[in-house]
């Protein structure tokens, strides 16, 4: 446990470093809020589109992967909804344990599969990626246009459809893929520019990660929180892991969509509740909660999964 602890290691730091900064308002508060915004809508999609539209895509491998991590994403939102209904929790709080039971943390995702794998766990790491944040992105949007109250003289289908195509992640994905399967390949200038954006998002995004968690915020709504704990690193990981068992998945093609089953929920959780009207507060609690326990659960699931495969890292 111990080299996973260290190899993983800097990942946590970068988001320590984060909120070290942030709270000594080192550059400034305004330039982390700004640089959460550049990753967002810049750096990251820039890294997916380049990974995306120039990966060699495996057919089994992809239906595999959807099977394995769209199965315990399910499991998820399934858990989420009967835990909303039975503990007549309220639809913006609701929302907010959706997401925290659903929604994963791709940045330390692809940063801990690199890692431990290098280049060719960054690949398999953006084909999970492909995989779930449409899906992931289709299904929590509409819920939450579903169930949050609706803005008057707007429809529920243009709210769904509106929401969708702006999200930055999504539509680089979808452009990303298209260039794939048309086998355009890399395209001079474009994609060297978006292999340098792309670079920079991962070490960014972790600080920013960092720097917007709330430590005020964490006794909002304990019970969603609990139950969004129990969601993300119960429900979750052990239907993937169910899955991945029934595919005969093995070795690093395993790892890699458990790791993305064992992070903790999207830092962005926050700023999408606040935006659709959800329970903000009780989101970022759920967030930062779920990053802080992660420091220790994240290497303690990736020892045990290591031994379960036969992998030693």
């Amino acid at each position: 446990m111990l080299e996973i602890v260290l190899t993983i290691a800097p990942i946590f730091l970068l988001i320590v470093l984060g909120n070290i900064l942030r709270r000594n308002g080192i550059p400034s508060v305004d330039f982390w809020n700004i640089n959460d915004k550049l990753v967002y809508w810049v750096l990251f999609p820039a890294l997916l589109f380049k990974t995306t539209s120039t990966l060699t895509l495996s057919g089994s491998v992809i239906g595999y992967y959807a099977i394995v991590i769209l199965g315990g994403f399910f499991a998820a939102v399934i858990y989420s909804l009967l835990a909303m209904k039975v503990f007549k929790i309220s639809a913006p709080s609701g929302t907010s344990l959706l997401q925290g039971c659903s929604r994963h943390n791709t940045f330390i995702a692809l940063a801990v599969a690199e890692r431990l794998f290098g280049a060719d766990g960054l690949a398999l790491a953006a084909m999970v990626t492909a995989v779930l944040i449409p899906v992931t992105n289709i299904v929590v949007v509409t819920s939450m246009v579903s169930l949050l109250p609706k803005k008057p003289g707007r429809s529920l289908p243009a709210a769904i459809l509106r929401d969708l195509t702006r999200n930055p992640l999504l539509v680089s994905i979808v452009i990303g893929m298209s260039l794939n399967l048309l086998g355009v390949g890399a395209i001079p200038v474009l994609h060297q520019t978006a292999a340098i954006l792309g670079a920079a998002a991962l070490p960014i995004m972790l600080l920013c990660i960092g720097a917007n968690l709330h430590f005020t915020a964490m006794r909002a709504g304990m019970l969603p929180t609990y139950l969004s704990m129990f969601g993300k690193f119960i429900v979750f990981p052990a239907a993937v892991f169910g899955l991945v068992l029934l595919t005969g998945l093995d070795g690093k093609m395993a790892i890699i969509p458990l790791i993305f089953a064992c992070v903790p929920t999207a830092a962005s959780s926050f700023t999408l509740a606040r935006q659709m009207g959800g329970d903000a507060p009780l989101a970022a609690s759920i967030v930062t909660i779920q990053t802080l326990i992660s420091f220790l659960s994240l290497p303690l699931a990736i020892t045990l999964l290591g031994h379960v495969f036969g992998l030693s890292f």
